[in-house]
């Protein structure tokens, strides 16, 4: 018998994994103002502006509450940042060399699908001051368009306000009265039953007119009245008549 160490079985080899097959977690989005920002107006959007706090954004976001301090000081600052941010949604591409009626609709138009776009937001942007260049940018517009219908100043100013006015107004009519059309649209419905008819002959009588609800319609007529109504007074001369009736 020979007396030579037996050799040793080799163990096996284990394979080495590639460092490319070791999957690395997920890395997180940094935290910038205009991702609070956008979170704030999903919340705002989805349960409404009472509903919005720091925590609720923080939670929105995976993040530590303090986090958010700092890029917003503050809920007010927040809330600035998304008046801003929904302002800036508003389309203001225009044609000069269009007629001013048509640019006067374009920008009603484009302030409706802002507040469209954003219902529950819009109160937000109603109640903070926004006199940045993205706030003021929309009232340039407007006022542009009321000097090339030939209005003055003070006649600018206030074309600018009943035109931004009727935009917002309407939506939030819409918003906010929805139910309460459907209700009083309903010739079937109590309120209307119980209705004196040498009271209210017209409300009686036009009872299915106001129960069909077309919002697109009624803001289109609207639109025409107050455009018409512009006309008349840039037909009167440079300042519209202004001082009639005022």
């Amino acid at each position: 018998m020979s007396d030579a160490p037996t050799p040793a079985t080799p163990e096996a080899a284990v394979p080495a994994v590639p460092d490319a097959e070791v999957p690395e977690p997920p890395a997180r989005p940094a935290l910038t103002r205009d991702r609070i920002v956008r979170a704030a107006i999903g919340l705002i959007e989805a349960d409404g502006p009472d509903a919005l706090s720091m925590r609720r954004v923080a939670s929105a976001l995976d993040v530590a509450v303090m986090s958010l301090y700092n890029h917003v000081p503050n809920k007010r600052a927040l809330l600035e940042g998304i008046a801003e941010h929904v302002a800036n949604r508003i389309d203001l591409a225009d044609d000069p060399s269009a007629p001013w009626p048509e640019r006067a609709r374009a920008l009603v138009r484009a302030h409706r699908k802002m507040a469209h776009d954003f219902p529950r937001s819009l109160t937000v942007v109603l109640t903070h001051k926004v006199d940045t260049p993205v706030g003021l940018r929309p009232a340039e517009r407007a006022l542009a368009v009321a000097a090339a219908a030939g209005f003055d100043g003070p006649t600018s100013v206030r074309a600018m306000r009943a035109l931004l006015a009727y935009a917002v107004g309407t939506q939030m009519r819409e918003v906010r009265a929805v139910e309460t059309i459907a209700h009083l649209g309903t010739p079937a419905s109590d309120s209307f039953a119980k209705l004196d008819p040498d009271e209210f002959p017209h409300v009686i009588a036009l009872a299915p007119e106001m129960g069909e609800n077309d919002p697109e319609a009624d803001f289109e007529f609207g639109l025409d009245l107050l455009i018409t109504a512009l006309e008349l007074r840039a037909a009167a001369g440079p300042g519209g008549g202004a001082q009639r009736g005022m």
